[in-house]
């Protein structure tokens, strides 16, 4: 009778199939299926995105962003995951995005394709951590009880961003040395971080519901308001008593040049149709949604990667897609006495349900709970971000790539790129002093890396030229259902594109406009002198 391969088997076959596509075994596998999954789950983390952005769909929109706004993104989300799932599958190695558009349309896309990964890894991390910097400088606030003019030596001295910043600082070492120092401890984190999410959610859901002062009728989470108007949310006082749609930078304040090119516009934000506010409100859910490519990022980490790396991609969306809704529901039925504009305009709305709500200790509970999700989102992201930069520099294709390549002899980590790539996350935070354009940026970067590999595999497949994801190649794939869900894939990534740089997001549409010029420039004048691509196998091996 035919036996199942042993543990050591499977990854002798999976080396083997790496060596095929080009590349030998470097780091360390030990993951399994759960735990792959568990990276992109703990990075998507629902207790980070969802948490962080209620208030921002809420104040666009009103409950029905909850209700209505997440399963529309979520069903669309899985089209993209679905469609990345394949050519995991297919293609299962470390440069993920990056190796697929190489084999599907050359090196030139393979380039661009890499380049909006990696910026987008950085700007999740960033996002997360700065923003799990804000939360729990709020949190500590509220369960310590202290009051907002609380003074302390020095930290007082600095301004609001700032000591943000030094917070972030203070959470990213403990994920930076578990990064490089404890690849197996930071997989058992990845695990603890699921089971964290769900039983997290679990209990927030039961004790909202079982212990909670306030429950609004069915009606209102359909219900639909616009607490904030997008063109208040676009303008900024520029100066004493003028207070106009404007771009923020840091401490700088100018006009917005979109309010002035597009004739229209102004008008179209003061009338504020609910289209627009719901359009506008659908970052909260799609930022939540980044990060699921760390599966394929971690593949050559993976026994079973073929297969599991692709599963990976797909349960983790669809996984959070289902917890995600409950704990939205969840919260939204419980605004207290059903006052949606103090909720989205407190600073913490998330926090205020709980504590309006639930006894001291409870109300504790829970923002531990989400404090700690947040910080697993964390150390997972930079976990996927560094192995993605690794692999491209593995292959040359950015400058200072000699050292970035480099992994531990001991630990089997990449460690100058986790402190590269950690540096720059810090970075970005001090240039965009505004959470919500450091999320419009990371999901437009990464949803155009994502989409990129899909459309050329869509589109080689319409011609009938060149590679493209068929069954044999794939053991997990879609089918005669693909070309249809590529297809959706494609116009809502570029659907979201386009909402995501609009006001109040401006900032990110001309920091992209820079970002392609750059990539422009920098491609035309070197790499493309330069860059070769992913090295290929020599021939006997295929």
């Amino acid at each position: 009778m035919p036996t199942d391969k042993s543990r050591e088997e499977l990854i002798r076959q999976d080396i083997e199939e790496l060596k095929k596509l080009g590349y030998a075994q470097q780091l360390f596998r030990e993951m399994g299926g759960f735990s792959n999954f568990a990276i992109s789950f703990s990075i998507i983390s629902i207790l980070t995105g969802a948490i962080l952005l209620f208030g921002y769909g809420l104040k666009f929109a009103g409950p029905v962003i909850n209700t209505v706004g997440w399963p529309i993104a979520s069903l669309f989300t899985l089209c993209v995951a679905a469609s990345m799932a394949e050519l995991a599958s297919a293609y299962p190695t470390a440069g993920g995005l990056y190796f697929w558009a190489f084999r599907l349309g050359g090196r030139g896309w393979a380039w661009l394709t890499a380049w909006l990964n990696m910026i987008g890894q950085i700007t999740i991390v960033a996002g997360v951590n700065v923003a799990a910097a804000s939360y729990i400088m709020g949190a500590i606030t509220r369960i310590f009880d202290l009051p907002a003019e609380t003074h302390l030596p020095i930290w007082s001295a600095l301004s609001d961003w700032n000591r943000t910043l030094v917070v972030m600082v203070i959470i990213m070492i403990p994920q930076i040395l578990l990064n490089i120092y404890g690849i197996k401890l930071t997989a058992a984190l990845n695990h603890v971080s699921v089971y964290w999410h769900i039983g997290g959610v679990v209990l927030i859901a039961a004790l909202l519901t079982f212990f909670g002062k306030y429950h609004n009728p069915l009606s209102f989470l359909t219900s639909h308001a616009v607490t904030v108007n997008p063109l208040e949310a676009s303008s900024a006082e520029i100066r004493s008593g003028l207070t106009v749609p404007a771009i923020v930078f840091g401490n700088f304040k100018i006009p917005s040049p979109l309010f002035s090119l597009i004739p229209g516009l102004r008008e179209l934000y003061t009338a504020a149709p609910f289209g627009l506010a719901f359009v506008l409100a659908l970052l909260q859910a799609q930022w939540t949604y980044t990060g699921y490519d760390a599966s394929a990022h971690t593949a050559e980490e993976t026994v079973m990667a073929r297969k599991n790396s692709a599963w990976g991609i797909f349960l983790s969306v669809a996984v959070s897609a289902v917890v995600g809704y409950i704990l939205l529901l969840i919260l939204t039925w419980s605004i207290p006495r059903g006052d949606i504009a103090a909720t989205a305009n407190n600073e913490y709305p998330v926090l205020y349900i709980a504590y309006e709500n639930l006894n001291k200790f409870s109300a504790n509970l829970i923002a531990i709970i989400i404090g700690g999700a947040m910080w697993l989102c964390g150390c997972s992201g930079i976990t996927s971000m560094a192995r993605m930069w690794y692999a491209f520099a593995r292959d040359d294709g950015m400058p200072g790539s000699r050292w970035l390549k480099r992994v531990s002899g001991h630990y089997r980590t990449p460690v100058c790129a986790i402190w590269v790539t950690c540096f720059l996350a810090l970075l970005l935070c001090i240039y965009a002093a505004a959470y919500y354009v450091i999320t419009s940026i990371s999901t437009i970067t990464l949803y155009l890396a994502y989409i990129i590999p899909v459309y050329l595999n869509w589109r080689n497949r319409r011609r009938n030229t060149g590679e493209h994801v068929t069954p044999a190649m794939a053991p997990w794939n879609l089918g005669k259902k693909s070309a249809l869900i590529n297809a959706i894939a494609i116009a809502y990534t570029l659907f979201i594109c386009i909402v995501f740089v609009l006001p109040p997001n401006e900032l990110a549409f001309w920091t992209m406009l820079l970002v392609g010029i750059f990539l422009v420039l920098y491609w035309q004048l070197a790499a493309r002198h330069s860059f070769v691509g992913p090295k290929q196998p020599p021939p006997e091996l295929l």
